[in-house]
């Protein structure tokens, strides 16, 4: 059984930053793209950002420019950086391990962690 296990959540005001990590097993972080992805209450998943070994990205048009994900190849952990978060980025994010490239949907990752909750609220 592949464990994603994340961190970093909580409660920020509106233009706060958190930084969410994944930690994976070495033998997935090291050929799988990383993913985040989010549901807020009511929505749909929906992907947030994500990230190839070699480093390629791909972010949702809604985080360009706010959100940055990375990778700790040591450390076997995948980054979720969050500036300038808004209310309507209140949902549970979820990291998701894919060897099908950076797609965007929640059928082409095959590990998903438990997901962490992160709420912008004043």
């Amino acid at each position: 059984q592949v464990q994603l296990v994340e961190s970093g959540g909580g409660l920020v005001q509106p233009g706060g930053s958190l930084r969410l990590s994944c930690a994976a097993p070495a033998g997935i972080f090291s050929i799988y793209v990383m993913g985040w992805f989010r549901q807020a209450p009511g929505k749909q998943r929906e992907l947030v950002a994500t990230n190839t070994p070699g480093g390629r990205t791909r972010y949702a048009d809604s985080v360009k420019g706010r959100f940055t994900i990375s990778r700790d190849n040591a450390k076997n952990t995948v980054y979720l950086q969050m500036n300038n978060l808004k209310p309507e980025d209140t949902a549970v994010y979820y990291c998701a391990a894919s060897l099908r490239g950076l797609g965007p949907h929640e059928w082409e990752y095959d590990y998903w962690g438990q997901g962490t909750q992160v709420t912008v609220s004043s």
